[in-house]
């Protein structure tokens, strides 16, 4: 077998021990209610939804201390990142490993675990369980500070993004730090 073990809709990282994805249902812009849609999850091409699309992720993250430990290989991750997170993984920044924006309004559901949320202007946002964030396009990175993997479930809706907001000077929705 590859880099990737493979489950129906879902990779574990081989390269990130804790990393996990699951696509788990997606849209196009041609999907109606009511009408017979087979499972499109084999045949979507980029985790990021196009404009009028949608995308339904669980991702669990490992803890930060793997991201920084001496036995993970940054070029090997990065690799089979692109292959597991297609169309998301291109959009991480080179500078400032995991911090990226999509043309899209992503709604975060917290299932288990802590994560911190880092935004552009540099706050941050601490959630655990149950907690709810819904970034607008803005330029971001999540992180797990916990000890153990984190697990979160993601709803990308497609929409048009100004250039304003393409050029990182979007700052809608921000969520309050919470307590």
């Amino acid at each position: 077998m590859g880099p990737v073990e493979h489950g129906r809709r879902g990779c574990h990282s081989k390269h990130v021990p804790g990393f996990a994805v699951s696509l788990v249902w997606a849209t196009s812009t041609d999907t109606t209610v009511g009408s017979d849609v087979s499972d499109p999850t084999p045949t979507t091409g980029s985790y990021v939804p196009a404009l009028g699309e949608t995308r339904v992720l669980t991702v669990s993250f490992p803890p930060d201390s793997v991201m920084v430990g001496p036995d993970l290989d940054p070029a090997a991750a990065q690799a089979e990142q692109l292959h597991i997170l297609p169309g998301l993984a291109e959009l991480f920044e080179t500078d400032d490993p995991g911090v990226h924006r999509t043309d899209s309004v992503d709604y975060r559901v917290v299932l288990n675990g802590h994560f911190v949320l880092d935004l552009s202007d540099g706050r941050t946002a601490q959630l655990t369980a149950g907690d709810v964030v819904v970034q607008n396009g803005t330029r971001h990175a999540w992180r797990n500070p916990g000890m153990d993997p984190a697990t979160t479930l993601f709803v990308l809706v497609g929409v048009p993004c100004t250039a304003h907001a393409r050029d990182g000077q979007h700052t809608d929705n921000r969520p309050e730090e919470q307590s």
